[in-house]
């Protein structure tokens, strides 16, 4: 049992305090329980380190100490359950969402299975411009965005309260330079026009863990953002020139620089690199430089030696990195100087200059290289496009920074044929161990990523050419670079749902456009449990966790992530035809499995780990199996349900095509063998814990025993064969 009470809180802190005088009191619904209380301070001081610093003098009495977590406890006890969302055709009838799109309409939904408490009330709605955490007190008035606060009564039925918020949808999503409009949502259950603690309910006082910094940042109800394709409100000034004083790789100092034309009244801003592959120009990559400065970013785009090899392309990466940074006070009159953060920096290569980057993270990260102007740990974000791997590991190692993978499916010259080992893109990708996202865009090409005009450099169907994919990019590249580089919340959304279900407003559509979205915590970071990463439990009836692993589901096998021969042609031989996560002294390991009927496959839980509470979402990856005739029979998103049960035997269920789509099927490229279908495009599925209560109010999430993935014609897809890897509970 937890202890409940603030003195014992306070003494329990003070043992901390004394440790640690800058204790941070951290007030987030750390366990999950929809209550900011007490408790969640308990499960804060547990792993107190994560919070340090943030704590400040609370209650003005000139120290910091015990008292001013007190203070801060005096203003906890909020009621504060996801309210903000969009509703679904299926189970679970609604989904919980942080970011809208501009023009959209945005919903509200208090599920009565586990709030029975507020049935047959009547309250007041209201959207409400955000409000940082700790103003949400006792009394504050509230002020509906919309006009006026929406008057509703709670029924005993959960689908009739998903209530449409009138007006939302012609809110601004117009953030300056940022990206989404925050709102809170309030439900007035005693109509007097103000939040009272305890008694009205809220969705907007909680605070989230954000990568790079681990900083608390406020975690709003909802945020309505623009069109992430567009320009931003800057104007932007364009300089090609050689780099002064320039004592790099010789024939190598050009450099395209990109930067707000108003930046002599603006600080610091982030800086953003970028390094062209063999064959390419420094010059092509306009639509990112434009795009990034007209957001207030700092852009340069250098020469870089690929010739050689994507060795000496980490080194002009390196070079112009930091000659650069020394060269500021001779670039453009000395423009930027003061402008430059030099503790905000990204890496984007491309082809060569892909695995280029990850190259020279590991020389700097190893000390192999030693830069003058900037530190490594300042790197926050490293990005490949379409890139090779040469090298292999260990020289291609991304360590724990954060990493971001573009893949064209229709790519002709990095192709990800079989037969090509270091053509395949997605090595890069499994070796990073902190937070790490794929985008798989099908029919685009190797060229279509740079705008130096020329082929697209691709094969199979449905090509979507230059301006397509160049829009797909500008309205990722936006929210991937605020996400890790500023920490914005809204911008997550852009990567860990489906592309069916959210994508930016101006990105193009048709049957051509799709889109595969892998997303990973970092997992020492976030405090992620992983139940099954499949590296280090050889047989297939035992998971990486120590849980019993059980299935109905036939042709199992679990191994290294990699098709064992040279083609896409099917063979039963081979039994991960079409996975090329890894190759040749590559550590990633998953599973595959086949039906032609109702099967399942099962993963229990080991008993010290059954409470999930503290995490928020069931997080896995999976592809469906290239070229398989179970893969043939019928194209399209394949589907199957994921069942949670508790050790009382509570069940729950969602499938996983509730929120827009499927597992998608492969790329139908032919060529690589015999057959249409390229690699296996793997996606991440993301469940909310929560979710699984909305129908099973008495699912316990204390002692969860195990999760069932049930396929066939009463689950899903009637027949199919799944890559699946990586399954996990998430705490972001």
């Amino acid at each position: 049992m937890r202890i409940r009470t603030a003195t014992k809180v306070a003494a329990a802190a003070a043992l901390v305090v004394a440790a640690h005088p800058l204790y941070a009191a951290c007030p987030g619904d750390v366990n999950r329980d929809e209550i900011v209380d007490e408790l969640d301070l308990l499960d804060v001081l547990a792993d107190w380190g994560d919070c340090a610093g943030c704590l400040t003098d609370t209650n003005g009495d000139g120290v910091v100490d015990v008292l001013d977590l007190l203070e801060v406890l005096t203003g906890w006890g909020h009621q504060c359950p996801e309210l903000a969302g969009k509703p679904l055709a299926s189970y679970p009838y609604f989904q919980y969402v942080k970011a809208v799109n501009q023009g959209d309409p945005i919903y509200v939904t208090l599920n009565v299975n586990r709030h029975p408490e507020v049935i047959g009330k009547t309250a007041d709605i209201y959207l409400v411009q955000a409000k940082d955490p700790g103003d949400w007190i006792t009394g504050t008035a509230l002020v509906d965005a919309t006009g006026g606060p929406q008057t509703e009564t709670f029924l005993a039925a959960p689908a009739d309260n998903i209530f449409l918020i009138s007006g939302s949808d012609t809110l601004s999503g117009d953030a300056d330079l940022g990206l989404g409009v925050p709102f809170d949502v309030v439900i007035d259950f005693d109509q007097n026009g103000e939040y009272d603690r305890g008694i009205d309910y809220i969705d907007g006082v909680d605070k989230t863990f954000v990568p790079p910094y681990w900083d608390h940042v406020p975690e709003h109800g909802v945020y309505v953002v623009h069109d992430v394709t567009l320009p931003g409100p800057l104007g932007v000034t364009e300089a090609t020139y050689s780099c002064p004083n320039w004592d790099g790789t010789s024939g190598f100092a050009g450099q395209n620089l990109f930067y707000p034309k108003l930046i002599d009244d603006m600080g610091e801003l982030p800086l953003v690199i970028v390094s062209h592959g063999n064959g390419h120009y420094y010059t092509w990559y306009d639509h990112i430089g434009f795009h990034l400065a007209s957001y207030g970013y700092i852009v340069m785009s250098h020469a870089n030696n690929t010739g050689p090899g994507v060795y000496t392309a980490s080194t002009t990466t390196l070079e112009h990195t930091d000659i650069f940074l020394r060269e500021l006070p001779n670039i453009q009159g000395g423009k930027l100087v003061g402008h430059v953060d030099t503790s905000r920096i990204t890496w984007i290569g491309h082809s060569r200059g892909g695995e280029g980057v990850v190259i020279a993270y590991h020389r700097a990260f190893t000390g192999a290289w030693i830069p003058d102007y900037f530190d490594i740990e300042n790197v926050l974000l490293v990005s490949s496009i379409a890139p090779v791997d040469f090298l292999t590991l260990p020289q291609t190692d991304p360590h724990g920074v954060n990493y971001h993978l573009w893949t064209g499916s229709a790519d002709a010259d990095v192709n990800g044929c079989a037969s090509c080992n270091l053509c395949q893109t997605y090595h890069l990708h499994d070796r990073a161990q902190g937070y790490r996202q794929s985008i798989t865009l099908q029919g685009a090409g190797h060229g279509d990523f740079h705008n130096g005009g020329g082929s697209s450099v691709a094969s199979g169907p449905c090509l979507i050419g230059r301006p397509n994919t160049h829009l797909i990019v500008k309205g990722q590249v936006l929210p991937l670079v605020k996400r890790y580089i500023e920490g914005n919340v809204p911008a997550k959304d852009f990567f860990t749902r489906q592309w069916e279900d959210f994508r930016p407003i101006g990105a193009p559509t048709g049957e051509c456009i799709v889109n595969q979205l892998m997303y990973r915590d970092g997992t020492e970071q976030a405090g992620n449990f992983m139940v099954d990463d499949f590296q280090t439990e050889a047989a297939t009836t035992k998971s990486s966790s120590g849980g019993t692993v059980g299935f109905t589901v036939t042709a199992l096998w679990e191994g290294l992530n990699d098709d064992q021969d040279t083609s896409f042609t099917h063979n039963p031989a081979d039994e991960m035809n079409g996975t090329t996560l890894g190759g040749t002294g590559d550590f990633t390991r998953g599973v595959v499995f086949e039906w032609t009927g109702d099967a399942y496959y099962q993963q229990a839980i080991v008993p010290e780990s059954q409470d999930v509470r503290g995490y928020e979402f069931l997080s896995f990856r999976a592809a469906q199996a290239t070229r398989h005739p179970n893969t043939i029979a019928v194209l399209g998103d394949l589907t199957f349900t994921v069942r949670l049960r508790d050790a009382d035997g509570t069940t729950s269920f969602i499938n996983v095509g509730a929120f827009g789509g499927g597992i998608e099927e492969p790329y139908q490229r032919t060529g690589c063998g015999t057959g249409a279908g390229w690699h296996n495009e793997f996606e991440t599925i993301r469940l909310r814990l929560t979710d699984f209560q909305n129908n099973a109010p008495d699912l316990d999430l204390t002692q969860i025993v195990d999760i069932r993935l049930l396929f066939g014609p009463s689950w899903g897809s009637n027949e199919g064969r799944l890559n699946l890897d990586t399954i996990e509970f998430t705490t972001d």
